[in-house]
């Protein structure tokens, strides 16, 4: 499969051909990973998440409740595409508004893992995880809340880079949970995670979230040779499967041998991790999804008055799991309980934060698990808390408003593929770049 940095040195001859060439490998795979087949533009195609405005495209978000919407705009980042010589190239599976960890939530089917199609790909951007690392795409955009750019790149086996909050403009993207979204590339290595992540990054007026703080490209600035200091949490791994700890063992192992400096630190608020991230999402997600009535965008329901017409299209347009989270939201901010538990999970969350701080202040990256196993069978995850557990090592980044990159280390005894992440103090995405690269060339995994 050519790279990104390959394809933007090619004629625009040779460009098209390569469109053409992908969009029938696509049509013929059975990831099911499309919702659709359509390029907009010219140049590099990349693919785009089902939850993305491209002008004149169909965005579902993989809910029913969007059927037949038609995006009237271009989000930020695909104008910023087509400023670098890239263009759309069909839609990616997701999880229904990106709420899931497997991509099973999706109205449209599911999407299966490139490694064994009996396994998910991860979630909620598992379209575009599985479309990658099965080689139908050469990189693609996600979006990541609570994990769901890296999580899905550790299950399929690429590179799932989440940008610092407010890095990548919001504008145009189907919000989730306002505080918690950010647009962010998946590609096949780093490099290509860096050219992508320059092409749609920085300050946009469109986006009140947006932050207005200049930065030189990462991609010429790429130095795989750096020696950094980074952190290993070592009350973070315990949860974590017997192949995962073995996987982060060896990780640290070569860290250490590139000349890396180890620091072993421990996380206290780890345990409030999950509660605090549900509480904060499903609140923001009861909000943003309050728009969704039948009127304004989409599918709506048969009914003889307004009351009927709101509760028909709701019930009939939303899947279990975005209900559940719109019922766990309006409970959090409901009268009596606003206080005991969203105030406080937005306490938390600074707590939170200011430990990553503390850590920070002797490292310069921090390496996690991303997910406590690979990637599990379809179907085998019918708990939904068991599903929430699966977010334990991701959202914690999302809730202090840190850069993260997912990068394959290895793989268990059944094959399938094992990714690690680094974490970095906001705005610092030169440094995760330089050190991740720095493993993957170390590493060598194909």
């Amino acid at each position: 499969m050519i790279t990104l940095q390959e394809a933007l040195k090619l004629s625009p001859q040779e460009q098209t051909k390569l469109v053409n060439d992908i969009l029938d490998k696509a049509k013929a795979s059975d990831l099911n990973a499309y919702v659709g087949f359509e390029t907009s533009g010219s140049g590099v195609p990349i693919l785009i998440k089902d939850n993305i405005q491209v002008d004149g495209w169909s965005v579902t978000s993989g809910s029913k409740i969007l059927q037949g919407y038609i995006a009237p705009y271009n989000a930020t980042v695909i104008e910023k595409l087509s400023q670098n010589g890239m263009m759309c190239l069909g839609r990616s599976n997701m999880d229904e508004f990106a709420m899931g960890s497997t991509t099973e939530s999706s109205f449209y089917g599911i999407t299966k893992n490139p490694h064994d199609t009996s396994r998910v790909p991860g979630g909620s951007s598992g379209g575009a995880a599985a479309a990658v690392a099965g080689g139908i795409a050469i990189a693609a955009l996600g979006s990541d809340t609570g994990g769901s750019i890296r999580q899905p790149a550790a299950y399929c086996g690429c590179v799932g880079f989440k940008p610092t909050y407010g890095r990548v403009s919001r504008y145009g993207l189907a919000a989730y949970a306002s505080s918690l979204d950010q647009i962010g590339p998946i590609t096949q290595n780093v490099t290509d995670a860096s050219i992508l992540y320059d092409a749609i990054s920085g300050h946009d007026e469109k986006d009140s979230t947006s932050a207005d703080i200049s930065s030189a490209p990462t991609f010429p600035n790429l130095n795989p040779d750096r020696k950094l200091t980074i952190a290993v949490i070592d009350n973070y791994i315990s949860e974590a499967s017997s192949d995962i700890q073995q996987a982060y063992a060896n990780t640290v192992k070569t860290l250490e041998s590139l000349g890396h400096t180890i620091v072993h630190k421990n996380m206290q608020n780890t345990k409030y991790n999950i509660a605090t991230y549900y509480i904060v999402a499903t609140a923001e997600a009861a909000t943003n999804l309050a728009r969704f009535d039948g009127i304004r965008y989409g599918r709506r329901a048969e009914s003889t008055n307004v009351g009927d017409l709101f509760i028909n299209t709701r019930t009939e347009g939303f899947g279990e799991e975005v209900k559940r989270r719109i019922l766990l939201g309006n409970f959090v901010l409901s009268s009596g309980y606003y206080d005991a538990y969203y105030l406080k999970a937005q306490k938390v969350r600074h707590l939170i934060r200011d430990e990553f701080n503390e850590i920070f202040k002797d490292a310069d990256l921090i390496l996690s698990p991303v997910a406590p196993s690979v990637a599990p069978k379809i179907g085998a995850v019918h708990d939904p808390l068991e599903m929430y557990k699966s977010d334990m090592y991701t959202i914690a980044i999302n809730l202090a408003g840190l850069p993260a990159l997912s990068l394959p280390v290895g793989r268990d005894e059944s094959g399938m593929p094992i990714g690690l992440q680094f974490i970095a103090n906001a705005f610092d995405e030169q440094t995760l770049l330089d050190g991740a690269l720095g493993l993957e060339k170390a590493i060598g995994y194909n």
